[in-house]
């Protein structure tokens, strides 16, 4: 009987860990519209990383590479723990 409880929590980590990998990869629509507002970002990676983020929450990323942020407010008014803008 602790065989299969165990067999089955396995299989069910296994499960859950594969389906997180799958949301944390971002949407199509996150990944296109980040990868032009930070194409001319000094830090590329962390530009992506953080307008995945807000993207994902916000469902908009606002167009350009720079400004525009009240076409999304959403974006816009996300900070980070210092009070300051999260999204690039």
């Amino acid at each position: 009987m602790k065989a299969v409880f165990g067999t089955l929590l396995l299989v069910s980590l296994i499960l859950t860990s594969s389906y997180f990998e799958v949301t944390l990869a971002g949407s199509e629509f996150c990944d296109s519209k980040c990868k032009v507002r930070c194409s001319k970002a000094g830090v590329e990676d962390r530009c992506l990383k953080y307008c995945g983020i807000c993207c994902e929450k916000c469902k908009c990323v606002p167009s350009g590479t720079y400004g525009n942020k009240d076409e999304c407010p959403c974006y816009r008014d996300i900070k980070n723990s210092k009070g300051k803008p999260k999204c690039p």
